[in-house]
């Protein structure tokens, strides 16, 4: 039996908890948070104890695993901390707030023997599977170019106090919004990036960016560019990928294939439980590699969109074109996606 602890009691926990109870080999032992009746929140239904301090959890709750589910700044020391106690980690994206205590986090696991996996959520909701899938068949042949764009909210008193604090957060939209779209644009294209221009905005008188836009080239040679706008009419989130022989659009509304022949069919179906189902095959992927599998995401991958992201600001920031020359083809980008033609 996996005893699991969960720290931070935000509302990705509720998800978290509740898809440890649907694994008969994970028990949710203990839930962690400063705020003890959010903690008590996650916890009651299962019966998991509660906690106020971390280390605490880690050294009396008997735990073999934990979910880091905090401001992105604390990730770093709670993973070193985890690792000492010889707990697995999955850390909420994204993985850090600077490539280098990605790379602590890496090597303090490696000697400690432990797994740490990285919670790109985008790898195991039902619409991204049906896309894969697609991918995969080589029905889209060559991908050519995707754009992807997303919505958000980034005013004052939308989201916790910490979201619009650089050094607790990193960033802004770009780091936790335009990040999903990055992670699945670097795995459905299929290579890592090479170069990155960027432009952010930053509104509602808020000290980190609301807006932003990223124009990405592949070592492939795929152009990507990616949009988030915050205060919209509209919620958008949805990817558009462009192949030799068609067109696929997803978003968690719809999934569209257009072929080049004009035939056009549905790839995927919305369902309401659909996000509860990607954070439950997230939770799978994790406990699969405490059994000695490999995840789905590699913790390189993770590295790499926070490694994006930094270049993305310092593009930003510069007003030219950011090079990554260390983005080698060691980088995994998920499950490899072979071009077709």
């Amino acid at each position: 039996m996996i005893r699991l602890g969960i720290i931070g009691a935000g509302a990705v926990a509720h998800f978290h908890a509740a898809s440890a109870a649907r694994i008969s080999n994970v028990e949710l032992a203990a839930v962690c948070d400063l705020r003890p009746e959010a903690a008590e929140r996650v916890a009651s239904p299962w019966g998991a104890s509660v906690y106020g301090d971390y280390l605490a959890m880690y050294r009396d709750a008997g735990l073999n695993a934990v979910i880091i589910n905090t401001p992105h700044a604390l990730h770093l020391e709670m993973v070193l901390a985890a690792a000492d106690h010889g707990l697995h980690v999955l850390v909420e994206k994204p993985m850090a707030t600077t490539v280098a205590d990605c790379d602590r986090m890496i090597q303090a696991c490696r000697e400690a023997g432990v797994s740490v996996v990285i919670g790109q959520i985008q790898h195991f909701l039902p619409e991204k599977l049906a896309a894969e899938d697609v991918l995969a068949s080589g029905e889209l042949g060559r991908v050519l170019m995707i754009r992807d764009y997303r919505t958000t909210d980034y005013r004052p008193g939308t989201r916790p106090d910490w979201f619009f604090s650089e050094a607790m957060a990193g960033g802004g939209a770009l780091m936790n919004i335009g990040g999903h779209c990055l992670d699945r644009s670097i795995w459905f294209g299929g290579a890592p990036v090479e170069s990155v221009s960027a432009s952010t905005l930053k509104r509602f008188g808020v000290p980190v960016e609301t807006d932003g836009a990223i124009a990405l080239t592949l070592k492939n040679g795929v152009h990507v560019s990616i949009s988030v706008v915050s205060d919209a009419a509209q919620r958008l989130d949805e990817i558009l990928i462009v192949g030799e022989f068609g067109t696929l659009s997803c978003s968690p509304h719809h999934g569209t294939l257009v072929r080049r022949d004009g035939v056009t069919r549905t790839v995927w179906e919305p369902r309401p439980e659909d996000i509860q189902e990607g954070f439950f095959l997230q939770l799978q992927d994790f406990i699969t590699v405490l059994d000695g599998g490999a995840p789905k995401v590699s913790v390189e991958h993770a590295r790499h969109i926070v490694e994006v992201v930094l270049a993305s600001y310092e593009a930003d920031k510069t007003g030219r074109p950011v090079q990554l020359a260390e983005a080698g083809e060691s980088i995994s980008t998920g499950r490899t996606l072979t071009e077709v033609g």
